[in-house]
Formats: structure tokens, C-alpha cells, sequence
């Protein structure tokens, strides 16, 4: 049983990527009930109450926190294995607010994503000092976009070269796991606007390998977490 949050209040794609978009949230008894994708997987969004996908969400700080703290308090997501929380960009009032109101909830960690280029790597490694300084354990991170192999040729291209060793040297750097790589495939993003599974899609592809490679070592970590935690109850 999944519950994706989704707390990118300006910016909410998940709805368009899962397929929902249009779908309205329910007010039941005992509160907001998740729009489902499918019987294991619930989502909620603030793109769910916006009248057009096109409606800008023009709000201060705590707005958007007592957003969070609603979807969390009001939402009834049942009993359920993971929750997932899809975070916009950056370490801003979103990423606070809910490290916040998860803090007695002991958050399994974070998993960071990032491209090869410098240029992501500079907000990423914020990003990690982020985490350092509000304790929040680190999963791992994702080099996403990582090469392209051309489907005829076969021969890999660096679209976002690597300029001072990508991901992987910067994990070895910072002393933070290393997730997986995801080549760029065109497929994840017609998938995405499509709201259609990329791994049912594609399940050939490369990217799909390497995400099912970063489910596993994240499922792996969790297991491991919740094992470590029942053994100091």
C-alpha cells in the first residue's frame, strides 16, 4: 500500500504523470480521501483542487505550510507500507515543513536526484548539507539523464557531459550512496505526459533496469531501517 504526497504546491505535475489529471479530491467522514491510481496506490495534490491545470498557486510561506499540515492531519490514506513525498526543487519552506511535521515519525530518508552536469551538482550538494543539518538521513542519490544510447547506433552520447565527474564523484566526495544512473530515454517523458506507467511501457529499456535496481536498494534500505529501529524498541 503506497500514499504519494505531492508537495510541490507551485509546480504540481504528479497528477498529469499518474494519469489523474482532472480528478477531483472527496470529502468523506473521516477526511480527504486520496484520488487512487490503482487500489495500492493513493495520491494527493494540490493540483487536485485547482478549477484549471493551467491556475497558478500564488501563495507565501504559510499558506503553502498549512497545506502540508492538512494534507497530513486531514487526508485519510488508511494503513499504508511507503509514503512517498514528491518535493519541489531546492531547500525552501516545503522541504522544513515537512521534515517538520514528519520529525516524530521517524522519515526513513531522502532520496536526492540530480543530473551530471555541475550545474544541478552545486544545488544538490545544498541539497545534502540540507539534510546534514536537519538530520534528516540521506537514502541516496539518482544521476537521472544519465547518457543517451541511440536506439540505432547503439554508441552513447553525454547530452549533460560530466564536467567534474557527475554524480558518482560527488557521492564519493560526500560519502553518499549512489543510487543508480537513468540513461535518457524519450520514452519516460511521452510516458510522463501520457500518465501512463514508463515500466510497463518500456520494459526493455535500459531505464527501466536501473529504476527497477534503485527500487530494490531503496526497498533493501528500508527493511534495513525498520529492522534497526525494532531492535532499540
Amino acid at each position: 500500500q503506497v500514499a504519494l504526497l505531492d508537495i510541490d504546491i507551485c509546480g504540481p505535475s504528479i497528477p498529469k504523470m499518474m494519469g489523474l489529471e482532472g480528478e477531483q479530491v472527496h470529502q468523506s467522514g473521516s477526511g480527504w480521501s486520496p484520488v487512487y491510481v490503482e487500489e495500492n496506490l493513493g495520491v494527493m495534490s494540490v493540483g487536485f483542487l485547482l478549477s484549471s491545470p493551467d491556475d497558478a498557486v500564488i501563495w507565501r510561506g504559510p499558506k503553502k505550510n498549512g497545506l502540508i499540515k492538512q494534507f497530513l492531519r486531514d487526508v485519510d490514506w488508511g494503513e499504508v507500507d511507503y509514503l512517498i513525498v514528491d518535493t519541489p526543487p531546492g531547500t525552501s519552506d516545503e522541504h522544513l515543513s515537512i521534515v517538520q511535521y514528519l520529525s516524530a515519525a521517524h522519515i526513513d530518508g531522502a532520496v536526492i536526484i540530480t543530473t551530471p552536469q555541475e550545474v544541478s551538482l552545486q544545488d544538490v550538494r545544498k541539497e545534502i548539507n540540507f539534510c546534514h543539518k536537519v538530520k534528516l538521513p540521506i537514502i541516496g542519490v539518482v544521476e537521472n539523464m544519465s547518457g543517451f544510447i541511440c536506439p540505432k547506433c547503439k554508441n552513447e552520447s553525454q547530452i549533460f557531459p560530466p564536467t567534474t565527474g557527475g554524480a558518482e564523484k560527488m557521492c564519493q566526495n560526500l560519502n553518499v550512496p549512489l543510487l543508480g544512473k537513468v540513461p535518457l530515454d524519450p520514452q519516460i517523458g511521452k510516458s510522463c505526459d501520457k500518465g501512463q506507467s514508463f515500466l510497463s511501457e518500456a520494459p526493455k529499456s535500459p531505464a527501466t533496469s536501473s529504476y527497477r535496481n534503485i527500487i530494490q536498494r531503496i526497498q533493501e534500505y528500508c527493511d534495513q531501517h525498520h529492522f534497526q529501529e525494532e531492535k532499540i524498541i
